[in-house]
């Protein structure tokens, strides 16, 4: 009987995530990992080719079911789109993790593009911000609702060099904290996950030439998302910090 009065797990069986950026990196890896729970997932990137063999990955590891979407989320209309084929195909939502995301090559901020700024805000902090916008009423209607941001270290602690980067990271690290208390009372739990250098492409694309040897490796970090999931129902770690 005293069974009954222990914190139940979240059963991520049959759950549906959406995972942005889902492609490669950060995002492939969590996707891989969670197909081994049974759940189902919506993946969202802008490569389909790649998409296509995550989701195929995917299916043999367990998914249930696995739908991807191509999609560059800095265009918020097309983005709109692709939720509504989301919520269409799925029916319904219950957990968001936002990890898409890209890197600002190491420079003082006057030798940075415009182009580069734009593109790291519109990607890393307001496509974040409108994914969760346009996701929130469908998480809403689930019983058991999760939304997990992927920041970065950068979000907590300034460094030589990423001005544009950190800005955005900082933007997300103050919209998960508000986003904390605006669904405290709802059925919604929200996190933030700011882990240190990471183990993937994404510096290489910006031309960084640094060793990423010594980096967390993103399938551990994905193992540090399945892990949060599955809470039982009265812990959540709604705040965790990565280190190498």
């Amino acid at each position: 009987m005293l069974l009954k009065h222990l914190p139940q797990p979240m059963i991520l069986r049959n759950r549906i995530i959406v995972i942005t950026g889902a492609s490669d990196g950060i995002g492939k890896q969590i996707a891989l990992r969670l197909a081994k729970e049974s759940c189902k997932l919506g993946l969202i990137a802008r490569n389909q080719k790649r998409l296509n063999e995550v989701a195929k990955n995917a299916k043999s590891l367990g998914a249930i079911e696995v739908k991807s979407y191509s999609c560059d989320i800095r265009d918020t209309d097309t983005l709109e789109i692709t939720v509504k084929s989301l919520i269409s195909d799925f029916g319904t939502i219950d957990i968001l993790i936002n990890n898409a995301g890209v890197w600002q090559k190491l420079k003082p901020i006057d030798d940075i593009l415009k182009q580069t700024v734009d593109d790291v805000i519109a990607t890393n902090l307001s496509a974040l911000i409108h994914t969760t916008r346009l996701l929130l009423p469908t998480l809403r209607s689930s019983n058991e609702a999760a939304i997990i941001n992927v920041a970065s270290k950068s979000g907590v602690v300034a460094q030589d060099g990423q001005s544009v980067y950190t800005a955005s990271k900082y933007g997300v690290r103050g919209f998960t904290e508000v986003l904390k208390t605006d669904l405290r009372e709802t059925n919604i739990r929200v996190a933030g996950i700011y882990q240190s250098g990471t183990k993937t492409k994404m510096f290489e694309k910006m031309g960084e030439d640094f060793s990423v040897e010594k980096f967390t490796d993103p399938s551990d970090l994905a193992e540090v998302i399945a892990f949060m999931l599955s809470r039982p129902d009265k812990i959540w770690l709604h705040d965790v910090r990565i280190e190498m």
